[in-house]
């Protein structure tokens, strides 16, 4: 379950953290390796992390970056969402669903020192005592963890868990050596394809193959390109810029829906277009008059017509979901229609609760598709007598601070890009604000319920905060990539917390 601020770290990829620390090496010029050669891949990104401790840094940025390329997990996702082998290259399960046996590959961390079962279960007791971030919560249903033997690692769970092993895959997975942890959020010591080479900070970082990923002793098909730079941009135009002169080879996200066609009418890239985990939303502050009001929350739903605010912010891209549940998801089930756009019923709603005349704030992140949807929604509001004054916030540190933690708010606009973060509503003390006894329980008793009944109870889960209004599920934000043409390995879909770069490589190369 879910305990408060658990989707602060995947609050929207573009996510800037936590206050800047200074890197060992930063002054390694990362722009000069740009277009350096064919050993060398740049992927122009939005995020920029500013340190590399994600255990006690939320945000989406540092993951993005580093898990699955230079930390591994035991098991990690594919594009399509589903679990796969990692450091683990096997896993058993009991017959009750508490015991976790794993099998360990062969692997050797950044500084030399072998991957063992120890740092498994180092890695996890270290989640449960030392971390600091919201995803930490994942890791509370684990009792123990023992070493059997050098390579094989068995975790106990205090209950069953549907939810525990995919939470393995995201960050709070990430295996840690016990003595490559002293500065983390300068020196990242994993056992991934790469390492951090150097950073400059406001423009780059730099990745290059770590040497000990593959070795005569442990051989491990070795990443495509021998340094991948990873640039950042503060704005859309400037990112669609680098890759049109040549200066970067991938945007690892598109900003802006309009410049979609430019590329796509250039024979020099490719486009893909795919699912993310990534739901924007109208957070309604629920514990706040008059959102506390089921009429009111119907209301605003109803008035709001999220097909053109769609056209209107993502050019049509994306999709309508109606609940906090992508389509990767197993349990997913199209709510799209549950509130069509009726801004009549809105009127009638609002007079029956009272508040034929209204004022709310909608204090959104300072990004481009939540301003674009702010405005939007203004306009629909303003036709059912509901003014709307829309303040856009620095993000992440004013928002964070405003709206997520003070919870200062009416209405506010993000994107949520945690895997399976509908179990954020059964936690009263998160930013909606939204208390259930019906939701809480329904998500327990759906975790510890045996597999074939876990989609059938998660799916009750999203139809009761859906009846409920609890929030605005707006769209589902498109995972759009443009790239060179010679860049292999690329997915459409991006519904991990990492921009993998382990399968990249260069046309023409194995």
């Amino acid at each position: 379950m879910a305990t408060r601020r658990s989707a602060l770290s995947a609050l929207v990829s573009a996510t800037v953290l936590a206050a800047p620390l200074a890197l060992a090496g930063c002054t390694a010029g990362s722009t000069a390796m740009v277009g350096a050669g064919p050993s060398t891949l740049a992927v122009g990104l939005t995020a920029e992390p500013q340190n590399f401790d994600f255990t006690t840094t939320d945000g989406a940025a540092i993951p993005q970056a580093l898990l699955y390329n230079v930390y591994e997990t035991l098991v990690k996702v594919d594009s399509d969402g589903e679990i796969t082998a990692g450091l683990a290259e096997s896993w058993d399960v009991s017959d009750d669903r508490t015991v976790y046996d794993f099998h360990l590959r062969e692997a050797t961390f950044s500084n030399g020192e072998p991957f063992t079962a120890s740092d498994v279960k180092f890695s996890i007791e270290r989640v449960q005592q030392d971390w600091t971030i919201s995803l930490k919560s994942g890791m509370d249903v684990v009792e123990r963890v023992e070493v059997v033997g050098d390579h094989h690692a068995r975790v106990v769970l205090r209950r069953p868990s549907n939810s525990w092993l995919r939470a393995m895959t995201t960050r709070i997975g990430a295996m840690f050596d016990p003595a490559g942890v002293a500065d983390l959020a300068n020196d990242p010591v994993g056992t991934g394809p790469y390492d951090v080479a150097s950073r400059r900070r406001g423009d780059s970082v730099v990745l290059t193959r770590n040497a000990e990923y593959s070795t005569p002793e442990n051989p491990r098909p070795r990443p495509g390109y021998r340094t991948v730079v990873l640039k950042y941009y503060a704005d859309a135009t400037a990112l669609n810029n680098a890759l049109l002169s040549g200066g970067i080879d991938v945007i690892s996200g598109v900003t802006a829906p309009d410049s979609v066609p430019q590329f796509e009418a250039d024979n020099r890239f490719r486009v893909l277009q795919g699912t993310t985990n990534g739901e924007v939303v109208l957070a309604y502050n629920n514990r706040r008059a008059p959102l506390d009001d089921v009429r009111v929350r119907k209301a605003l739903t109803y008035a709001i017509d999220r097909k053109a605010l769609l056209e209107a912010a993502w050019g049509g891209r994306g999709k309508l979901i109606g609940s906090m549940v992508p389509p990767t998801d197993p349990w997913f089930e199209d709510l799209s229609g549950a509130y069509p756009y009726d801004p009549d019923r809105a009127r009638r709603l609002l007079r029956e609760a009272g508040h034929e005349s209204l004022r709310l704030d909608l204090r959104v992140a300072n990004l481009p598709y939540a301003v674009s949807s702010a405005q939007v929604i203004a306009s629909h509001l303003k036709k059912v007598g509901v003014t709307v004054d829309i303040e856009p916030l620095d993000f992440p540190a004013v928002w964070l601070q405003q709206v997520f933690t003070d919870a200062d708010y009416d209405m506010s606009i993000v994107q949520h890009v945690e895997p399976q973060d509908i179990t954020t509503f059964g936690d009263p003390g998160f930013y909606w604000g939204y208390d259930s006894d019906r939701v809480q329980r329904l998500l327990t008793e759906a975790d510890t319920a045996p597999p074939r009944e876990y989609i059938a109870d998660m799916r009750k889960v999203a139809r009761t905060l859906s009846d409920a209004a609890a929030a605005n599920w707006l769209f589902l934000f498109p995972n759009i990539v443009v790239a060179k043409k010679e860049v292999r390995g690329l997915h459409a879909n991006q519904v991990s917390e990492s921009f993998d770069l382990t399968g990249l490589r260069r046309q023409g190369t194995s």
